[in-house]
């Protein structure tokens, strides 16, 4: 369930004007920005972005870049955007830095829907003018852009049906490409990019009826791919438990990964914010709002804190 608190009625008009205002004189009124987008849902901010260009002929998103910093502004910006239009950014964002951090890419292709990963690759192609494939490929060598490659690629079932003599034979297939002498593990890659969601889960079932241990406890070693097939496989299995981990990591390191927290939230907030925030709690014994407002400041704090439905956001 979702955490973000939206009115049922709202003025997009009334919305836009007020921004206008929030971004006029000496210095930019960053509660008024909280107050607006962090209580708005999709359609909403939809309207308000459209309302914003026809009385101001100018774009919203353009306007708080030039008005908001840091990790607040990237954050708001974020925001406003389409979740597709979001995904396509973030994904270019990761492909073209020094050290790219892949594990965006498996999140992506992975817990996004078919019908919302075919949104994201339509979504990069517009933007950039080449397809996300393409771009995954120039970037990535080896296993790794084979695997890369094929999951952004996936069109799967969504369906809860399985085919339990199917779970069991590919089971068997996985252990045995996993723990052998292959490092191209070609049938791995072709299951886990083709089968449902539903069907893969069974198959992971099976994997641990049969050989008594996870699937993912055999995925070590130096190759950078094993990383992201366990991190494409915990995508799967259970997205929820897997943010809720991703969000632990970043908070308890030193200097927290506010792009990768960002993320995670702004993501999540209209989807299944409320089911992480469970898990968060029960597994580290902290609300995720506490860990959040111990580790971030300011305005930024305040827009998360808005987004997680927390009392405490200004």
């Amino acid at each position: 369930m979702a955490t973000l608190i939206a009115p049922r009625d709202f003025s997009p008009i009334e919305d836009a004007e007020n921004l206008k205002k929030a971004c006029q004189g000496w210095g930019t009124d960053e509660s008024a920005v909280i107050s607006i987008l962090g209580h708005r849902n999709l359609f909403q901010r939809r309207l308000i972005r459209s309302a914003y260009e026809e009385i101001y002929h100018e774009d919203l998103i353009a306007q708080l870049q030039s008005e908001l910093t840091g990790h607040f502004e990237k954050a708001v910006c974020h925001w406003i955007l389409d979740p597709a239009d979001r995904d396509a950014l973030l994904l270019n964002s990761e492909l073209r830095k020094l050290a790219p951090n892949h594990r965006v890419i498996v999140e992506i292709a992975c817990i996004r829907s078919p019908e919302d990963l075919l949104g994201v690759r339509r979504a990069y192609r517009f933007r950039y003018k080449q397809s996300l494939e393409e771009d995954i490929a120039c970037h990535t060598t080896d296993t790794l852009r084979k695997i890369l490659v094929a999951l952004v690629s996936a069109y799967r079932y969504d369906g809860d049906e399985i085919n339990e003599e199917m779970a069991e034979s590919e089971a068997r297939i996985l252990h045995d490409e996993i723990h052998g002498n292959n490092p191209v593990h070609e049938e791995t890659i072709r299951i886990l990019s083709t089968r449902s969601k539903a069907q893969l889960n069974a198959t992971f079932n099976h994997y641990k009826d049969i050989y008594k241990t996870s699937i993912t406890k055999g995925l070590t070693g130096d190759s950078e791919y094993l990383p992201m097939l366990r991190t494409a496989i915990r995508c799967i299995n259970d997205p929820k438990k897997y943010l809720a981990k991703v969000l632990w990591s970043v908070i308890n390191t030193v200097g927290t990964d506010q792009e990768a927290l960002s993320r995670v939230i702004i993501d999540s907030a209209e989807k299944d914010l409320k089911g992480i925030k469970e898990v968060f709690l029960r597994r580290n014994n902290v609300p995720l709002e506490e860990a959040v407002a111990r580790d971030t400041t300011g305005d930024y704090k305040n827009f998360l804190l808005a987004l997680l439905g927390s009392e405490e956001a200004s």
